[in-house]
């Protein structure tokens, strides 16, 4: 590195940027901010990822809000996509439907652009289902250092006796990882448009009371026998956390999450209840929201410390159900809250990452030492940009494999 000794401040500068990226073995770790680099340099091909850039600039992929590549810890591609959504979702914003019936003029007006897609018109983008994950990895942290529970704890011994509806021998036998697998058995139907009254998780956010709501369900399957997304499966874990630990799911998770990550920026929406909505609360700026699946990537480990044990990451990411038989979604697998997806048609190895309602994908590809990172907010049938596509585009510009 050179410097310009005549600039004794731009010597402290250049410095403190190296000291605060560095970890002790001289590897970049992104606490601060992520390193910034060339696509050919990070051994990408910059004109594949400029036409992917070019068709979200485009609208191609409805409205996309940013780009964000990471290769060998380094920033390769960043880009955002402004979107007049005053104007976008003017119209569903004054009229009454399921995506805003409940909570007209605040958080969970899905239309409203002061709280959608970013929070107060900043910085900070909507998690949505993301915010599982999070809850996921929160967990682990708290298993690390003993203070959760195990996983195959009954649900209903969070649950005072006689108070839970429907009980039956399956939900006895319900039990905290069949909640982080969409394995819970709960009669739930979350696969109708979110914008339907019917849609389970819909009608849900509508009430006062969501633990309620979702633990007095009746039984459809027998626990771990199928998946069945179920956005209520992740409520049940932050009334369980609470129980279990005494403590609150966000002021842990900022204490010994977002803290040793540098994340000190976000907003957690909360349930009626008061409970930080596990479920889809979560806003983060998007070079944040790439640390939490790079840390999973390097193995819960963050500049030399152990943040979430190498047990726990492993069993989140080693696929727990199948999601599905269909086209759409070919091979793509489960873990603790985790999607896991194909690298392709004709290559079973997976990647993993987070899916939110809108067009939010933050996803690892192992092999190829990639984090990518989409926001967007297509919440009425838009095309958007899915995770197969992202992988699919991005893995295309691969010109190097380490």
């Amino acid at each position: 590195m050179r410097l310009n000794i005549k600039s004794p401040s731009l010597i402290v500068a250049a410095l403190s940027t190296a000291l605060l990226t560095l970890g002790a073995a001289g590897e970049p770790w992104p606490t601060i901010r992520w390193p910034v680099s060339r696509p050919e340099k990070l051994g990408l091909v910059e004109r594949v990822l400029a036409s992917l850039d070019a068709d979200l600039a485009s609208g191609k992929y409805g409205n996309t809000d940013s780009m964000l590549i990471i290769r060998h810890g380094q920033v390769a591609y960043d880009r955002t996509y402004a979107h007049d959504y005053d104007r976008i979702y003017g119209e569903q914003a004054r009229q009454t439907s399921a995506l805003n019936a409940h909570d007209f003029g605040g958080p969970f007006n899905y239309f409203n652009p002061w709280w959608h897609p970013f929070y107060r018109r900043g910085e900070l983008h909507t998690m949505q289902s993301v915010t599982k994950t999070v809850t996921s990895v929160v967990i682990g942290v708290a298993v690390t250092r003993g203070e959760f529970p195990s996983i195959d704890t009954p649900v209903l011994r969070y649950f005072p006796d006689g108070k839970v509806a429907n009980v039956d021998e399956r939900k006895r036998r319900m039990a905290i990882r069949h909640l982080l697998t969409m394995t819970a058995g709960l009669d739930w139907n979350e696969n109708l448009p979110y914008s339907d009254p019917r849609n389970t998780g819909s009608v849900m956010e509508g009430l006062a009371d969501w633990v309620s709501y979702t633990i007095d369900r009746p039984m459809s399957d027998e626990p771990g026998a199928r998946f069945n997304y179920n956005s209520g499966a992740t409520v049940l874990l932050a009334h369980i956390f609470r129980q279990a630990t005494g403590q609150d799911l966000e002021e842990y998770a900022a204490k010994h999450l977002f803290e040793p990550l540098g994340i000190r920026n976000y907003y957690w929406k909360r349930t009626p209840q008061g409970l930080p909505d596990a479920e889809g609360g979560l806003y983060l700026e998007r070079h944040d929201l790439a640390k939490i699946p790079y840390l999973f990537h390097k193995g819960g480990v963050w500049n030399g410390k152990q943040v979430v044990s190498a047990a726990w990451v492993k069993q989140s990411l080693a696929p727990a159900v199948a999601v599905s038989n269909s086209a759409r979604r070919s091979g793509v697998k489960y873990g603790f809250l985790w999607w896991l997806y194909p690298y392709g048609n004709d290559d079973p190895r997976l990647t993993f990452g987070g899916s939110g309602f809108g067009g939010q994908w933050p996803i690892v590809i192992p092999e190829y030492d990639l984090v990518l990172v989409f926001t967007g907010w297509n919440i009425l049938g838009e095309k958007g940009l899915g995770a197969r596509e992202a992988i699919d585009r991005v893995l295309a510009g691969v010109r190097e494999r380490r």
